[in-house]
């Protein structure tokens, strides 16, 4: 991890230029920078005031639980820090996610993403949270939701803000439960109730914002509450109902992935917790039900498009030995003809 020199990352940043903010969050801002070799950078800078003083903890603990993980693909990257000792400040400096966020793709963009792209995210997410859950030492994000998963320059989702979360070595006593509404595990209910399932009820909701596309908390609908609304229809398995309506209708391909889906995610969001599954089983579930259906649909299609054309390619081939058969003139002039009759038939029917 780099030190950063504070001034550098003001001047990066025009003096924190609210042209430059990319991204605000519940403890901080965070803008977007150029640093030495012509870098583009992420500097978060916390919310220094006397009404909130928990912001500079946090990026502590941002900083402290990013350190304790090894590089990964699904998680975003922590490049440095940077402390101007006279003032106490602290900045961070993260990787540049400039396709904004998981909850604008959904709810700001005007073109909603695609059905395998819905499924790709999913995977992405969760195989960051396995790799949270599995980890030595073990983490516990506690604040997964749609606007804390950005995409970088490739469109790749990635977890990210790890202000709340907690390591396995962390004092759990002393952490009080936190979270987002709609978000929030309603069983995490006291610092002894803290446990990997409550971030797999939070993944569960992201689960079914992405394939409604309706927000967890939408106070326009009834109920208000994205569990309380998805789940009975899950359970009559009225799975168009729930599917995002903005798109083109779900394809025939994609109903078993999106039944297979909603179903860990109800299972996710469970009020009992015992019934609810590890991130490992969710991440294979997915992956089983959702790549391999997507990738074996373009297969059969291509297999059965060759099968088509082999089949008009002997077609021709006969209709073409019998033309040889019955037509009079010189051999060579015959073949170069008729060959030439022949390429733009096969070209006529294999692009009809």
């Amino acid at each position: 991890m780099e030190e950063y020199d504070f001034e550098e990352l003001v001047k990066a940043t025009e003096n924190f230029s609210p042209k430059r903010l990319v991204g605000k969050g519940s403890h901080g801002s965070v803008y977007k920078g150029t640093v030495k070799d012509n870098k583009l950078v992420a500097i978060k800078k916390p919310t220094y005031s006397s009404e909130v003083v928990h912001d500079s903890s946090k990026l502590d603990n941002e900083i402290r639980v990013l350190l304790s993980l090894r590089e990964n693909p699904h998680v975003i990257n922590l490049l440095g820090t940077s402390q101007d000792s006279a003032n106490n400040k602290k900045l961070l400096v993260m990787e540049l996610m400039p396709n904004g966020s998981l909850h604008d793709l959904l709810h700001v963009c005007t073109t909603p993403p695609t059905w395998p792209k819905r499924v790709e995210i999913a995977i992405r997410v969760a195989r960051a949270v396995q790799f949270l859950h599995e980890g030595k030492p073990l983490v516990i994000h506690r604040d997964i939701k749609s606007a804390n998963i950005l995409f970088d320059s490739n469109w790749n989702a990635k977890l990210a803000d790890f202000g709340l979360a907690v390591l396995q070595s962390d004092d759990q006593v002393s952490q009080l439960p936190a979270g987002t509404i709609g978000y929030l595990d309603p069983c995490y209910t006291t610092p002894s109730k803290l446990s990997k399932k409550n971030d797999v009820f939070s993944f569960g909701v992201v689960l079914l914002e992405i394939i409604s596309g309706t927000k967890a908390i939408d106070m326009c609908r009834t109920p208000a509450s994205i569990v309380d609304w998805a789940v009975p229809l899950i359970g009559e398995l009225r799975v168009r109902e729930i599917c995002d309506a903005r798109i083109a209708l779900l394809p025939t391909y994609m109903e078993a992935t999106m039944r297979h889906m909603l179903c860990i995610a109800a299972r996710c969001v469970s009020s009992n917790e015992e019934l609810r599954p590890s991130i490992g089983e969710i991440t294979r579930v997915i992956e089983n039900h959702g790549v391999v259906q997507r990738v074996r649909f373009p297969i059969w299609m291509s297999f059965l498009r060759s099968v088509i054309l082999m089949r008009r390619q002997r077609k021709l081939a006969r209709r073409w030995q019998a033309r040889c058969a019955t037509q009079q003139g010189d051999v060579h002039t015959h073949i170069s003809t008729s060959g030439k009759l022949l390429l733009k038939e096969v070209l006529a029917e294999q692009y009809a």
